[in-house]
C-alpha cells in the first residue's frame, strides 16, 4: 500500500507544481500571458498526471481487495516487484495517453481570440480557439471517458466485495481495523472521481464554465492538498510518530 501512496504522492506534486506556479503569478503579478509551447507543456503534465493518478487508485482498490478478500493469497499474489510493475504501468498508460493527445493539439490550428477562458491552460478551453477539426483530440477524450467509467465501476465492485467481506467477520476489531484502512482510500477515491465526473459534466455546458474553473480548483489544488491529509491522519502509526515528535522536540521561548 505504502508503495502504491509514493506513487499517489508523485502524481499530486505533478498536478500541483504544474498548475499552481503558473495560478499564482497570474493572481499576483497580473500577467496573465502563457507561451503556446507553456501552455502545450501544461496540457502535457496535467493529462499525463491525472491519468496515471486514475490508474494509480483503481490499482490500489484491487490491492485492497486481494488483502482483505483473499489474504492467503495475497503475499503470492503480490510478490516482490509486482506493485512496482503495476504502478509503472499506470505511468506508461499515462505517458502514452498523454503523447497521443498533444501529437492531436500540436496538429490544430489557432485563430481568432487567443484568450483561455480559465485559470490554466485546460483542454477544452483550448479547443474552443482552434480552427481546426478536433474530431481526433474528442474521440481520445471519449475513449478516456469510457476507460474511467470502468475504472469507476471496477473501484465501486471491489467495495462491495470489501463491505461483504468485513461484514463476515466476527471480530469487531478487526472490522474496525479494516473499515480505516479502507476509508482512507476511499474517501480520496470519491473526492477524486466525484471532482472529474462533475467537471466533465460541466465541461459540456457552457452556461457552467464559473462551476467549472470551481471544479478544477477541486481537482487541481485541494483534492492533492486533501490526500495527505487523509492517509496520514487516519493512520495510527503515522499519529503516534507526529505525537512522539512534538513530545519529544524541546521549546525554546
Amino acid at each position: 500500500m505504502y508503495i502504491f501512496l509514493s506513487h499517489l504522492s508523485l502524481c499530486d506534486i505533478m498536478i500541483i507544481t504544474n498548475v499552481v506556479p503558473k495560478t499564482l503569478q497570474v493572481l499576483v503579478t497580473e500577467n496573465c500571458r502563457i507561451s503556446l509551447q507553456s501552455c502545450y507543456t501544461q496540457m502535457y503534465f496535467y493529462g499525463f498526471s491525472t491519468t496515471t493518478e486514475c490508474f494509480l487508485l483503481s490499482v490500489m482498490s484491487y490491492d485492497r481487495y486481494l488483502a482483505i478478500c483473499d489474504p492467503l493469497h495475497y503475499s503470492s499474489t503480490m510478490k516482490h516487484g509486482l506493485p512496482q510493475i503495476l504502478a509503472t504501468v499506470c505511468w506508461l498508460i499515462g505517458f502514452f495517453f498523454a503523447v497521443i493527445t498533444d501529437i492531436f493539439i500540436l496538429a490544430l490550428d489557432f485563430c481568432g481570440s487567443n484568450v483561455i477562458d480559465h485559470f490554466f491552460c485546460e483542454l477544452t478551453r483550448v479547443l474552443e480557439l482552434s480552427c481546426s477539426d478536433t474530431k481526433m483530440i474528442d474521440i481520445c477524450v471519449t475513449i478516456f471517458s469510457i476507460i474511467g467509467t470502468v475504472q469507476v465501476v471496477f473501484v465501486i465492485v471491489t467495495y462491495i466485495c470489501i463491505f461483504t467481506s468485513i461484514l463476515q467477520m466476527s471480530s469487531i476489531t478487526g472490522r474496525q481495523k479494516i473499515f480505516s484502512t479502507c476509508s482512507s482510500h476511499l474517501a480520496v477515491v470519491s473526492i477524486y472521481y466525484g471532482t472529474l465526473t462533475a467537471l466533465y459534466v460541466a465541461q459540456t455546458r457552457r452556461h457552467f464554465q464559473t462551476l467549472n474553473k470551481v471544479l478544477s480548483l477541486l481537482n487541481t489544488v485541494i483534492t492533492p492538498l486533501l490526500n495527505p491529509i487523509i492517509y496520514s491522519l487516519r493512520n495510527k502509526e503515522i499519529r503516534l510518530a507526529l505525537i512522539k515528535i512534538f513530545k519529544e522536540k524541546p521549546i525554546k521561548c
